[in-house]
């Protein structure tokens, strides 16, 4: 069984609360993306949906069209694709409005993280855009209602979408594998609003964390390093502070 564009109709609606309302992230990535955040473009990332969810889309959006791809990377992205699936691209990124954002651009950079006995504990995130996604390395914008409105959200679709359960479930198997080789503690915001982490070499245990266990990352640890990437990127880093986010 799969998820139908009425399925995708009421998730929209279930799924309203974006992840701060006190900074624009979007804002804080784009000095490193030539001014388009990083998750509003193909170069990192091709938004992939279901048929079902595709098909709610076009109704109530003209903002989106099938991906056509450029590059290897690109075809290999579309040739791999589940039939249930389709490739597809933004045309007004980085302008769009939140009702016409699939379920994954309003979750991102979150996805549901399940435990070893599929457990759905909270949220964890993409690690690949550690270097890039702002949010990543500062958690505590995070607002409660995002997270359960995306706990929610998901657990609705896991109910009609067997399959999506487990495309998370291996998401969080490939992490916990990942980090434990490279020795890293995995972060996570639990459905209750806290802060939960799962150090290397433990198995899966997760126990309380605190926000500065984390810590950011990359680009973001400071404003010279901030600098230093924009100016990597070929952008013009006048005007641009990690502090302008603390206001």
């Amino acid at each position: 069984m799969t998820a139908r564009a009425k399925h995708y109709e009421k998730m929209y609606e279930m799924f309203e609360a974006s992840i701060s309302k006190r900074v624009d992230c979007g804002k804080m990535c784009a000095p490193l993306n030539g001014g388009t955040p990083v998750c509003c473009t193909t170069d990192h990332a091709v938004p992939i949906v279901t048929t079902g969810e595709w098909r709610h889309l076009k109704t109530i959006s003209e903002a989106w069209k099938k991906y056509k791809p450029n590059d290897k990377a690109g075809r290999k992205i579309v040739d791999d694709l589940h039939e249930d699936c389709r490739a597809i691209e933004c045309k007004i990124a980085p302008y769009c409005d939140r009702v016409s954002r699939t379920l994954a651009c309003r979750a991102f950079p979150f996805f549901p993280y399940f435990t070893k006995e599929e457990e759905l504990v909270g949220l964890s995130y993409y690690w690949t855009f550690d270097d890039r996604c702002w949010v990543i390395s500062n958690l505590q914008v995070v607002e409660q209602d995002f997270v359960k409105e995306m706990i929610e959200t998901y657990e609705y679709l896991f109910k009609k979408d067997r399959d999506e359960k487990e495309a998370m479930v291996d998401q969080s198997k490939s992490m916990r594998k990942v980090f434990s080789k490279k020795g890293k503690v995995i972060p996570i915001i639990g459905r209750d609003g806290g802060y939960y982490k799962i150090l290397p070499k433990t198995k899966g245990a997760i126990v309380p964390a605190k926000l500065s266990d984390f810590g950011p990352t990359g680009p973001f640890v400071s404003d010279e390093a901030y600098h230093k990437a924009i100016k990597e990127e070929g952008g013009d880093p006048t005007g641009h502070s990690l502090k302008d986010a603390e206001a």
